[in-house]
């Protein structure tokens, strides 16, 4: 059997920049065992399997080790497979089925913005231990998404800065950690970066779904629900960030770098 896939880097307009993922188009499922196999073999942040019928277009994230119920970078990178990689392309709207309800994706002259569903955090005393294997000192703010811890540090630097203890940080009970502070640059509000070795991803490149709690705090912080963020990561990449009710609108731009056939 062979499996076509795309390799694209989401949340960039250039090669090598952003986080990659990569795509498989299904004309058939497979089963978990199998997926989670291919995920581990691919060993990018997310692997991403999308399933077309009658009824709906199915999409499902893989880390190498887990499952995940949410991933910005691979739903984009996904729905630019489908708007331009594939033998037929789509045009406009595509609406994938997951495990987080009806993701929208569309395009537009500013790149694909997808319609998510918001996370904001709530407020939580400051785990002093969290701080300490993040290498973080005096937060501004420590607490809690569905998903992620969020801290917010006085300083882009700080956020530049840390070298965290991703063993340590792997026994915590969550998906990961998001450490933000605003930005220096004019044209941005916030920078950010997303740490998740307990999902098998030390440092994630560019985390659409942690910008699900981002935003929300951050709109509120500011007093402006249309924000421009980046991430810090090596790699690095940008988004715009749009709240509108309980959703978050995040558009960013990705680009194909390579495809393959996985031979089973």
């Amino acid at each position: 059997m062979k499996l076509p896939y795309f390799l694209i880097d989401a949340f960039t307009d250039q090669a090598f920049t952003g986080n990659p993922a990569a795509v498989y188009v299904l004309n058939a499922p497979l089963s978990d065992v199998l997926m989670q196999k291919i995920a581990a073999e691919m060993n990018l942040s997310e692997t991403a399997f999308v399933l077309q019928d009658r009824n709906a277009t199915r999409l499902r994230w893989f880390t190498p080790t887990t499952e995940v119920d949410l991933c910005g970078h691979a739903t984009l990178a996904s729905a630019h497979a489908l708007f331009t990689a594939i033998d037929q392309p789509q045009r406009g709207v595509i609406t994938f089925d997951s495990a987080s309800g009806a993701l929208t994706c569309e395009q537009t002259p500013a790149g694909i913005r997808l319609d998510f569903p918001a996370t904001p955090p709530s407020p939580m005393p400051t785990d002093a231990d969290i701080c300490k294997q993040l290498g973080v000192t005096d937060p501004i703010y420590f607490g809690r998404s569905k998903f992620d811890y969020l801290i917010h540090l006085s300083r882009e630097e700080d956020v530049l800065g840390l070298a965290p203890n991703f063993s340590a940080l792997a026994g915590i009970a969550t998906r990961g950690f998001i450490v933000t502070a605003e930005a220096n640059a004019p044209d941005l509000d916030f920078v950010s970066r997303f740490f998740a070795p307990a999902t098998g991803v030390n440092e994630d490149p560019v985390t659409g779904s942690a910008h699900c709690c981002l935003g929300p705090y951050w709109a509120r912080h500011l007093n402006k629900p249309a924000l421009q963020a980046a991430q810090r990561s090596q790699r690095g990449g940008s988004l715009a960030v749009e709240v509108v009710a309980d959703r978050v609108l995040l558009t960013g731009r990705a680009i194909l770098v390579g495809r393959g056939e996985l031979l089973l």
